[in-house]
């Protein structure tokens, strides 16, 4: 019985060995700041601009930050380790519609988080310096698909998301019965 026991252990071991290590990811907006929680404000940002979706139409830098938000917590709320007591459902439901807005705006299927992060950040940068050529630029093939004027077109008339509305918005009441609870 003991042999069976270290082989069994030993086969775990093996598993946990071939996974590597999880992804990563933050955002830049809070980079600096030491009490700001970016799942939560992401939680809440994506639900609210979610439930309005006009006020993002012709507005790609807004849609930018909103998946920017999107690709943190599908690899923020499986991996932290606050989330599996606070969010159970949202660390389940949100990176399960990861490909629903990966698709929606042509988001390589395997692209890291990170990446796409640090790319939509070039693309509000250049924005904000009224550079539409440096945005273009920012959407390169093969992290995005079809790259350049068109990612921007989707990324300017985006379309309904309803799983990741949904995953977003149950999200957001996990929050708030985790607040009014006490547990956060």
């Amino acid at each position: 019985m003991q042999c069976d026991r270290r082989v069994f252990l030993g086969g775990l071991i093996g598993l946990g060995a071939c996974s590597g290590p999880p992804e990563t990811a933050s955002l830049p907006d809070f980079s600096s700041f030491i009490t700001g929680d970016a799942a939560r404000h992401s939680i809440e940002q994506g639900a609210d601009m979610l439930t309005n979706p006009r006020r993002l139409t012709g507005q790609p830098w807004e849609t930018a930050r909103l998946i920017q938000g999107l690709e943190f917590l599908a690899v923020e709320l499986p991996n932290g380790p606050r989330w599996n007591v606070l969010l159970p459902m949202a660390q389940i439901a949100v990176p399960r519609a990861r490909g629903e807005w990966r698709q929606a705006f042509g988001v390589a299927p395997d692209a890291r988080a990170q990446e796409v992060i640090d790319a939509l950040t070039l693309v509000r940068t250049a924005f904000a310096r009224r550079s539409l050529s440096g945005a273009i630029d920012a959407l390169r093939t093969p992290l995005f698909t079809p790259g350049g004027q068109g990612t921007l077109n989707l990324l300017g008339d985006p379309p309904a998301l309803p799983r990741t509305r949904r995953a977003l918005l149950d999200a957001r009441q996990e929050l708030w019965s985790a607040r009014d609870e006490g547990r956060n």
